[in-house]
């Protein structure tokens, strides 16, 4: 009996206690946006800019974004690169393994529209976007590794505002 005395004499008033009250939406979409796990599949010379970014000079793990090689564990692919016809069936497949919700950033010029090979390239898929649904499109031939990060701090921002309760495939 004088451990339940002792313990009603340490707790506070509702007001003035450590108690949080937020929506089921606001707390899994908090949950989502800092523990990203995503899927790097570098195609061309955009992949050295990714990998960059990936080091510890960037640090991409004080985001909560963690590589993963398996597709039913992630919940980004980052396409960078020149997508072939023959690499989009690949990266379709990958598409379909992932469980949702998930996430397509297109990083450089080439995976957002072709980049320099679409004009003459038979075998160049004119965009990636013409697979996949993306969700963050990163410019650049090739971007920078800051311009990688403003592009998941993007997808974060759309992550917190979305509805898991509301949403519509």
């Amino acid at each position: 009996m004088g451990i339940l005395n002792k313990l009603d004499a340490h707790i506070e008033p509702f007001e003035s206690g450590n108690i949080l009250i937020t929506s089921a939406d606001k707390l899994l979409n908090w949950s989502r946006l800092n523990s990203m796990w995503q899927m790097f599949f570098g195609l061309a010379c955009c992949a050295i800019e990714m990998m960059a970014t990936s080091a510890s000079h960037y640090d991409l793990d004080r985001f909560g974004i963690i590589p993963r090689p398996s597709p039913r564990h992630i919940d980004i692919i980052l396409i960078s690169g020149t997508v072939t016809l023959k690499m989009a069936t690949r990266i379709k497949r990958l598409w379909e393994q992932m469980p949702e919700p998930k996430y397509c950033i297109s990083m450089g010029s080439c995976a957002n529209c072709g980049g320099p090979y679409w004009e003459h390239g038979y075998h160049v898929l004119k965009g990636v976007d013409r697979i996949i649904p993306v969700d963050v499109y990163v410019p650049g031939c090739p971007p920078r590794p800051e311009a990688l990060l403003e592009g998941l701090i993007k997808l974060q921002e759309k992550i917190r505002t979305q509805s898991l309760a509301k949403k519509v495939n």
